[in-house]
């Protein structure tokens, strides 16, 4: 049963550096009967830079505060409008590498934007992440930790996209950012969260769920 379960929470906008704390903690902690989560969320406005970023993909951060992370991947931005999603998943109870890991995550959210929203979705195999014609819409940036993952992806949904102009997204020079509200005049965040559950659940193989709106960590 702890292999198809999955508590996901809801938490609503978090504090950034909190909510890593946060998935460190729970990552130490957990133990192989420890039931996955998801956390979904939206983070006040700041930069993160990944484990091989380099400074020179942070352009002019002005007033947004920089903060280096231990996941995986260059510099990205986080925002409200921005739907945030924390997978604290053990990969090895689920035979999984770290590629699969991405690859069930790429789909789950292409699912969601193809067969939801009608958008032309795709992945890049070079490139992690989710992109519409040559825009990126999702990032992805993971940790493995003891067989477990954590970090996770952040889906550009009704947002401010400037602060992405300071930065070389991702590592990437010119790489064009892009939003659900960019092609659909009103967005709610909290349904396109409601409506990525039901994929997420499917792609990562999970038959149970528990909906939580606290840290259970």
């Amino acid at each position: 049963m702890t292999e198809n379960s999955v508590i996901v929470n809801f938490l609503g906008k978090k504090d950034y550096a909190i909510t890593w704390q946060a998935m460190q903690e729970f990552t130490h902690q957990r133990h192989a009967e420890t039931i996955d989560e998801i956390w979904i969320l939206e983070h006040p406005p700041i930069f993160t830079q990944g484990q091989n970023g380099k400074p020179e993909h942070i352009l002019n951060p002005g007033n947004i505060p920089v903060i280096k992370v231990d996941r995986g991947g260059q510099v990205t931005y986080h925002g409200p409008g921005q739907l945030v999603v924390y997978t604290l998943i053990d990969i090895q109870r689920k035979k999984w590498n770290v590629r699969q890991l991405v690859n069930h995550l790429e789909h789950s959210i292409v699912d969601l934007l193809v067969e939801e929203y009608q958008l032309p979705a795709t992945t890049q195999c070079k490139a992690p992440g989710v992109y519409i014609d040559k825009s990126k819409i999702c990032s992805i940036g993971l940790r493995i930790r003891r067989g477990s993952a954590f970090h996770g992806f952040a889906l550009n949904v009704q947002m401010d996209l400037d602060p992405f102009s300071r930065i070389n997204p991702c590592g990437f020079p010119h790489l064009k950012m892009t939003q659900l509200s960019q092609f659909f005049i009103s967005v709610d965040i909290e349904t396109v969260a409601q409506k990525l559950v039901g994929y997420l659940m499917h792609h990562l193989g999970y038959t149970h769920f528990t909906k939580h709106t606290t840290l259970s960590a």
